[in-house]
């Protein structure tokens, strides 16, 4: 890459996968970026799951098909998927949150998970973030306790050749930016 906007540029929700196997060093960079990332009063408040089984891959993507298997389809192509499970921040974090009526650690995990995708498409890779699935279904499967939450999965995998750098389709900048006031 040769600056960061390039990476952003490049970054894209893939929904198509071969069948290549992710390489755990890459993987190993894509969670230790997700990792670093910045969160309300450093709370870190994530755990990441990798499932890189492909028979568990298969089942959580199902999970993320929705009812009658109409979403996520491309879901069970990926060879890993990642699971952010939501953390208790810590109590400065969940006071503040309450007081300014915020979802900090909400925020904290679109960060790491923003950093995971960059990182992924920074070693050639695709990724994509589901917050459609049901959680319910994935909890059982992971054996994450029921009291947790599930707010993203991320699929990610290398994508076909012809499928990469679609254009990126966005609000005009003068639409999207005001300054100094919303009117």
């Amino acid at each position: 890459m040769k600056n960061f906007l390039d990476l952003v540029q490049k970054r894209q929700s893939d929904r198509r996968y071969t069948d290549d196997s992710v390489e755990p060093e890459k993987l190993e960079r894509c969670l230790e970026a997700a990792r670093l990332a910045p969160s309300a009063s450093n709370s870190q408040p994530w755990t990441f799951v990798v499932v890189n089984n492909p028979e568990l891959v298969k089942k959580v993507g199902k999970a993320a098909m929705g009812p009658l298997y109409s979403f996520n389809t491309f879901a069970t192509q990926a060879p890993v998927i990642v699971v952010i499970v939501m953390e208790k921040p810590k109590i400065i974090t969940e006071v503040g949150g309450r007081i300014k009526k915020k979802e900090y650690p909400l925020m904290d995990v679109g960060i790491t998970a923003g950093h995971f995708c960059l990182q992924a498409t920074e070693e050639g890779l695709g990724t994509c973030m589901l917050g459609w699935f049901d959680e319910r279904k994935v909890k059982k499967l992971l054996h994450v306790p029921e009291e947790k939450n599930i707010p993203l999965l991320i699929t990610i995998g290398y994508t076909p050749e012809n499928y990469r750098h679609r254009k990126k389709i966005r609000k005009k900048f003068e639409k999207a930016v005001k300054y100094n006031t919303y009117g």
